[in-house]
């Protein structure tokens, strides 16, 4: 079989080959891809967003083929109904399906038109859905965090009104996109029932999702983890729920007074230069004042972006993970401290309870709760037998769940079922 994928970002390898630096984002394709293109018989080539589109029309990998292609704007609407250079592309490889993943871009929806009009077959795997997700954004903020904004949020247009704006907007690409293709690929209840209310008539295929390589080759140790500290893998935006996590922890604190937070990522409280000052959200300065309101500067550290390797160490070295959003599909963040054995606290919220057993696997809370994420946070702290139990079950999930060979197996099932070329 002959497939070409649609992504929203450069994979290393083809970043490597454009002479650029690797991005951090989107590292479980990476191992999906790179199992896919060593099966037997099938051709894989990569299509992704890039400026150097112009420079580079082919790359060339050790198993896959890359094409860069121009960037596609929410207002280029002539290029969102026919894509010429997606033409081009797919009459170059002649691909039995295109795979698009992720429903947030423009390119998402003038692929589908392109491949339409050119009867060529499309199925579009669910990330999460902007559609979905903007009605969660505001996330119990208070009026002056909703619509406060920052130089950085003005130029932008990038405050919490403004994300959530920009996301309802970018769903009516969504719903175009799922609405024309006959094919998605979910897995968990929340994507499901979300995209059969889209589109009642495609046809849906569960598969679960291939993580990182690295997190298939360690496992957690009670022993060897600094006690007492909670890791976050990300808090950019208010869905992320960073400021529950905040909140919950003058709770934590009274009964554990050298607990510890650490959030991966960019420091969005930093404001220590002008440039600082400048790139700011009011999201970011929000929770700076709350930091700074609740005596916790010396209990919140952000880690700045973390490569693979030194993320699963940052995993391995906390008590607990938590998943504070209001809402998620399945994130991989959990899904990676899971595999890993990481005790994890999680919302009730999205595709999470498909991926996590409450009180067999972890916590569950409710997501606007912090009170009681901060009870389950301590219950882990104080019960070592409870943290190895929940680190077992979970581990003993998440393999079969991320299991390389199954999903690889059954995405090209798949692929054969769209296709007719089963076997």
């Amino acid at each position: 079989m002959n497939i070409l994928w649609l992504i929203n970002i450069p994979l290393p390898e083809a970043s490597q080959l454009m002479g650029e630096n690797p991005s951090p984002f989107g590292g479980w394709l990476i191992n999906a891809s790179k199992d896919l293109a060593n099966k037997k018989d099938v051709e894989l080539s990569i299509a992704f967003p890039s400026n150097k589109a112009n420079k580079f029309k082919e790359l060339r990998g050790e198993k896959i083929k890359y094409y860069p292609f121009i960037p596609v704007k929410d207002r280029n609407k002539k290029i969102i109904e026919y894509n010429n250079s997606f033409d081009a592309l797919l009459d170059r490889i002649k691909p039995d399906v295109v795979h698009i993943y992720g429903t947030e871009m423009a390119h998402t929806l003038s692929m589908v038109n392109t491949c339409k009009k050119l009867k060529i077959k499309t199925v579009i795997s669910i990330q999460g859905l902007v559609s979905i997700i903007e009605k969660h954004m505001y996330s119990n903020l208070p009026i002056h965090a909703i619509y406060g904004k920052t130089f950085r949020n003005i130029i932008r247009k990038d405050n919490v009104r403004g994300l959530k704006r920009l996301f309802k907007n970018r769903g009516k690409n969504e719903i175009e996109a799922l609405k024309k293709t006959n094919h998605i690929i979910g897995r968990t209840t929340w994507d499901k029932a979300c995209s059969s209310q889209i589109n009642p008539k495609a046809k849906y295929h569960f598969c679960n999702e291939t993580l990182r390589e690295k997190f298939y080759k360690h496992q957690w140790k009670i022993d060897y983890c600094e006690k007492h500290s909670i890791f976050l893998s990300q808090g950019q935006y208010s869905i992320k729920g960073l400021h529950y996590m905040i909140e919950a922890m003058p709770i934590i604190l009274k009964k554990f007074p050298k607990a510890k937070v650490y959030i991966s990522g960019k420091d969005i409280t930093k404001s220590d230069s002008f440039k600082d000052k400048l790139l700011m959200t009011y999201y970011g300065k929000y929770i700076k004042k709350m930091i700074k309101r609740l005596d916790l500067e010396r209990y919140i550290i952000f880690t700045g972006p973390l490569e693979e390797e030194k993320m699963c160490q940052r995993y391995l070295k906390s008590h607990v993970f938590v998943c504070p959003s209001s809402i998620e599909n399945s994130p991989n963040s959990l899904g990676e401290a899971m595999i890993l054995g990481v005790p994890s606290v999680a919302s009730y919220v999205g595709g999470i309870p498909d991926m996590l057993k409450d009180k067999e696997e972890g916590f569950l809370y409710q997501h606007d709760a912090p009170y009681m994420l901060a009870h389950y946070v301590c219950e882990i702290f104080e019960n070592e037998a409870l943290a190895m139990k929940f680190s077992k079950n979970a581990r003993d999930h998440a393999l079969k769940t991320h299991d390389v060979d199954k999903n690889t197996r059954r995405l090209i099932e798949i692929y054969g079922e769209i296709t007719g070329k089963r076997g």
